[in-house]
């Protein structure tokens, strides 16, 4: 005797069709459309009859149907059984949440605008990102220049990284060239004077210090302090980094309102200014549940705009003969199941998701009612045990799947997080002390920044039990810098 995994083509589809995204599914419907002429799509102001597809008298009977539960698992001795048998239930026509497959959800999810709308830009909307290479060489191109210092800026523009910074040495750049060429370090060096006044201001530069400067030189000469900012940040760099204030006072014989404003004016400079051209091209988020509140009831629907929907075409269907076993035949009948299966696996996914999101949503109202302090808890296992499903199905539904809720769109994994015990038996969310640590930053004293310790003992004295460590773990996790580097002088 032993035990071994059973899984049925049709289970394997459905269980792929559920861990894809919108985007990856819509991808898979395209393919499916085209593979399979049984297959069509529902079009807008048709009637859509659920019975035809999964109710063809072509067959002397139906393939196996999938139940509701078709993606619990259960194991045992580290092994699943599913036997096709569980298939054989149909789907009900009307799913047990808000929305049922065949309805239409009526707000459009688009974010195209009408017609008269004149803000409207459709480059910035669909457009790739430039690279900063591109577009150095774009100005140098406008620039005249003889064909070796061309040569010598092609090469130094090669040698900016992405955030703006030479990254090899002239020595290194001018041994480089052919010899022949009887390029010198100071033509290097005057063609490099030349791009960094290029934009975005600050390009080129070798240091901290030689960005910043070349920015404060493209400011208006009536700028107040330029003076003063440009030794900070020529000669006190280091002393700024570590914000030993007292010592630039001392040094730069300035008084601390004084050192306010020409820190204030470094501080609007960028150091980073190669991070302002965008390269990369934007990632769009569909969002495949919506959340929205309805007369103090939160409602959960299907954005049934993200997935098409889908068909058997009825004409090819009842070409289907039942006894005849020609290739022709044999070839409909297997497209018309396989048809089948994939609208089935289709609305099985849809109904897990949605009993999915709609238990995150009666565990987390707090959230949605007053936003990230007020999440609880929760794992995977509360909402595999509230829909009866194994936690490898949770855990695939809420992978790169997207709820639209009134306060943005969050990936579902977010509405999970674990817990801290709190004074009064309690508990509380990592999510939710996370969000505590921001606010107590943002409204911290900026002289006297708070410490981890401190913000331990503040959140003690909300009654969450955090360590320091845990709170280092978190504030590192919201990109907080810690206190020494968050100190300002006002």
């Amino acid at each position: 005797m032993g035990q071994q995994l059973t899984m049925t083509p049709q289970l394997q589809q459905a269980i792929r069709l559920l861990q894809l995204s919108t985007l990856d599914l819509q991808q898979e419907i395209q393919e499916a459309l085209e593979s399979n002429p049984m297959l069509e799509r529902q079009e807008d102001g048709e009637d859509f009859d659920n019975s035809d597809p999964m109710a063809d008298n072509a067959e002397n009977k139906p393939v196996a149907e999938a139940q509701d539960n078709s993606f619990q698992e259960t194991s045992s001795s580290n092994t699943e059984n599913l036997e096709d048998g569980e298939w054989a239930e149909r789907i009900p026509n009307e799913l047990p949440v808000d929305t049922a497959w065949e309805d239409i959800y009526q707000t459009s999810a688009s974010s195209l605008p009408s017609n008269d709308d004149d803000e409207w830009d459709f480059t910035t909307r669909t457009s790739v990102g430039e690279s900063l290479q591109s577009h150095l060489l774009w100005q140098l191109n406008l620039a005249p220049m003889s064909d070796t210092d061309r040569l010598i800026a092609v090469t130094l523009i090669d040698s900016i990284n992405a955030q703006g910074y030479l990254e090899d040495t002239l020595e290194e750049i001018c041994a480089g060239f052919d010899p022949e060429l009887d390029i010198e370090l100071d033509e290097v060096e005057a063609v490099l004077h030349r791009i960094q006044q290029f934009e975005p201001a600050g390009i080129g530069a070798r240091t901290l210090g030689e960005c910043l400067l070349l920015q404060l030189r493209q400011l208006p000469a009536s700028t107040p302090w330029m003076s003063e900012a440009q030794r900070l940040v020529t000669d006190f760099i280091d002393l700024l980094g570590s914000r030993d204030y007292s010592q630039l006072m001392r040094r730069m014989k300035l008084k601390e309102d004084e050192l306010r404003q020409i820190i204030e004016l470094v501080q609007s400079l960028n150091p980073r200014p190669g991070s302002q051209i965008e390269s990369s091209e934007p990632e769009y988020v569909v969002p495949d549940v919506i959340v929205r509140k309805d007369s103090e009831r939160w409602l959960v629907e299907l954005n049934q705009e993200a997935v098409p929907k889908l068909r058997v075409n009825p004409q090819y269907a009842g070409f289907v003969r039942r006894a005849d076993t020609s290739a022709d035949n044999t070839f409909m009948r297997n497209q018309l199941q396989e048809a089948r299966w994939f609208i089935k696996s289709l609305q099985s996914r849809n109904e897990t998701l949605m009993k999915v999101a709609t238990q995150i949503v009666e565990h987390q109202r707090g959230f949605l009612d007053h936003g990230d302090e007020a999440m609880k808890p929760l794992v995977l296992h509360d909402i595999a045990e509230a829909v009866g499903m194994h936690e490898s199905t949770i855990s695939r539904v809420t992978t790169q799947k997207y709820m639209h809720t009134p306060r943005g769109i969050y990936e579902l994994k977010y509405f999970f997080s674990s817990h801290v015990s709190t004074a009064e038996g309690g508990e509380c969310s990592s999510t939710a002390i996370r969000a505590i640590i921001k606010k107590l930053v943002a409204a911290e004293n900026q002289k006297k920044p708070l410490s981890d310790s401190k913000i331990a003992g503040l959140l003690e004295a909300q009654g969450i039990q955090v360590a320091r460590r845990t709170v280092a773990k978190y504030r590192e996790s919201l990109g907080i810098a810690p206190s020494s580097e968050r100190k300002r002088l006002m």
